[in-house]
C-alpha cells in the first residue's frame, strides 16, 4: 500500500499538479461551495418526486435513517481522503493502491453519466427561468412539446464550460450568493403553501409513515440511493472538493453543516410542493416532471405570482447549475491532472463527452420521445446511475479506503480530535460492503 497523501512518483501523470492546487479561502467557503454542490436538483427536483412515488412519510423516515447511520460517515471519509491525497478522484484512489486507478476512473465515469442528464434537467430550470421573465410559464407537457430540452441542454453545457475556465474562485463566489437567498425564498413558498386547501392532505402524506412499505427492498434501495445522491457520495464530488479544503478546516463539522443544510432544504421542498400538488388535484407519482408540472400552476394562481416565479426559477436554475459545475469539476480535474493537460483543454474534452452522452436524455422529452420501454430515457438513466450504481460506488469505495488506509492517517485528515468519529467511519466503511455482499448472496439463494 502506498502512503496516501505523499506524492512520490513524479513520472506518473498528474502528480506534479497536486502541490500547486488551489484551496477554498476558508472553512465557511468550503461549506458554502459543498452545500451548493449537494443542494441542487437532488433536493429540489429529485427528492420530492421520489417521495411522491414511494408513499410519503415512510420514504422520508427511511431516507433520514440512511443519512444518519450510513451516509454522513461515508461523507466524512471521502472528504478526508481527498484532503489527504490532494488530488483528483483517480489520483486519490491510486494513492491507496495501484489498482485504485481503475476504480477512480470508474467513479469519474459514473459522474459523467449522471452529469449528462443533470445538464438536461438544469436546462429545464433555465427554460422556466427565462419563460417566467417573459411571463410565459407553461406546464411541463406544453414546455416539452418542441425541442426546448435539447437547445437548453446545449446552452447550459456552454455556460458551465465558461465558468469552469475561471476555476475554484468563481465557484466559491457563486455559492456564497446562492445559498442564503434560495433558502429564504423556499421558506416563503412553504408559508404560502400552508395557506392552501391541500395543506392538510399534504401534512398527512408527508408525516404518515406506512411501515408495511418498509418490507419492500426497493424502497430502501431508493432511500439509500437518494442519500448518496444528495450528499454526492460515490461520485467523486467529495474527494475532489475535499482536495481543496484548507489546512485548519474541521472536516466533520463542515460536513455535518452541509448534511443538515441539504436535508432541511429537501424536506422544505416537499412541504413547498405537495400542498400545491393536492390543491390542484395532481398526481404525486408523476416522476421527474413533478416540480415542473406543479409550480407553474402555483405561480399562476398567486397575486404576486410573476415576481415569485422569476425569483424562484432563477434561483432554481442557479442551484441546479452549481451542482452541474461540481460534477464537471470532478471530470475536468481528473482529465487535466491525469493526462497533464491545461484546464482549457480538459474543459473542452469534457464538454465534448457530455455533448455526446447528454443528447439521448435531452431527446427523452421532445417529439422524439426517446424511451426504454414505457420509461423516458432520462428517467431510466436516473433510476440506474442515480440510485443503484452510485450505491455500489459509494459502498465499495468506502471499503477500499477503510481496509487499505490506516485509521491514524484519517484521524489527522479530519482536522478533528475524535477517535470515536474515526471508529464509526471505519466500522461503516469496512463492514457495509461485507453486509451488502452477504445480503446479495442470501437474496440469490432464497
Amino acid at each position: 500500500m502506498r502512503e496516501i497523501g505523499a506524492v512520490t512518483d513524479r513520472n506518473r501523470p498528474g502528480t506534479e499538479t497536486v502541490k500547486s492546487r488551489d484551496q477554498w479561502s476558508s472553512e465557511p467557503a468550503f461549506v458554502f461551495s459543498m452545500a451548493a454542490a449537494a443542494v441542487g436538483l437532488g433536493n429540489l427536483w429529485r427528492f420530492p418526486y421520489l417521495v411522491g412515488e414511494y408513499g410519503g412519510g415512510g420514504f422520508i423516515l427511511a431516507y433520514l435513517l440512511a443519512l444518519v447511520i450510513i451516509c454522513l460517515p461515508l461523507m466524512y471519509l471521502e472528504v478526508a481522503a481527498g484532503r489527504l491525497a490532494q488530488g483528483n478522484t483517480v489520483h486519490t484512489f491510486r494513492q491507496v493502491h495501484r489498482a485504485g486507478t481503475w476504480y477512480g476512473w470508474f467513479v469519474v465515469a459514473i459522474t459523467v453519466v449522471i452529469t449528462s442528464y443533470y445538464l438536461v434537467v438544469t436546462g429545464w430550470t433555465l427554460g422556466y427561468a427565462t419563460d417566467s421573465v417573459r411571463d410565459e410559464v407553461k406546464v411541463f407537457a406544453e414546455f416539452s412539446d418542441g425541442f426546448a430540452s435539447l437547445y437548453l441542454f446545449l446552452a447550459v453545457l456552454i455556460l458551465a464550460g465558461l465558468l469552469l475556465l475561471r476555476g475554484v474562485s468563481a465557484i466559491e463566489g457563486l455559492s456564497k450568493f446562492l445559498m442564503p437567498v434560495l433558502l429564504v425564498l423556499i421558506i416563503g413558498l412553504v408559508v404560502a403553501a400552508s395557506r392552501t386547501n391541500g395543506w392538510e392532505q399534504a401534512r398527512g402524506f408527508l408525516l404518515h409513515a406506512d411501515f408495511s412499505a418498509w418490507r419492500d427492498p426497493a424502497l430502501w434501495t431508493v432511500a439509500f440511493g437518494q442519500g448518496f445522491y444528495s450528499l454526492a457520495i460515490g461520485q467523486g464530488y467529495l474527494v475532489t472538493y475535499g482536495s481543496y479544503v484548507p489546512r485548519k478546516a474541521h472536516v466533520p463539522r463542515a460536513c455535518l453543516v452541509v448534511g443538515i443544510t441539504e436535508t432541511c432544504i429537501a424536506l422544505l421542498a416537499g412541504w413547498m410542493i405537495f400542498p400545491f400538488v393536492f390543491t390542484h388535484g395532481l398526481n404525486p407519482e408523476q416522476g421527474s416532471q413533478l416540480a415542473f408540472s406543479t409550480l407553474p400552476r402555483v405561480f399562476d394562481g398567486m397575486a404576486w405570482g410573476l415576481p415569485l416565479a422569476i425569483a424562484f426559477f432563477g434561483l432554481f436554475f442557479i442551484a441546479a447549475f452549481s451542482s452541474c459545475v461540481a460534477g464537471l469539476k470532478v471530470i475536468v480535474s481528473a482529465i487535466a491532472e491525469e493526462f497533464r493537460l491545461s484546464n482549457r483543454r480538459a474543459v473542452l474534452i469534457t464538454a465534448t463527452i457530455l455533448l455526446v452522452l447528454g443528447v439521448p436524455s435531452a431527446l427523452s422529452f421532445t417529439p422524439v420521445g426517446l424511451s426504454i420501454g414505457d420509461t423516458p430515457f432520462l428517467d431510466w438513466l436516473d433510476q440506474r446511475a442515480g440510485g443503484q450504481i452510485i450505491l455500489f460506488s459509494g459502498i465499495f469505495g468506502a471499503g477500499f479506503f477503510c481496509w487499505l488506509v490506516e485509521p491514524k492517517r484519517l484521524y489527522h485528515a479530519l482536522g478533528a480530535r475524535s477517535r470515536w468519529t474515526v471508529r464509526r467511519i471505519y466500522f461503516v466503511g469496512r463492514w457495509l460492503p461485507v453486509a451488502v455482499i452477504l445480503w446479495l448472496v442470501i437474496a440469490y439463494l432464497l
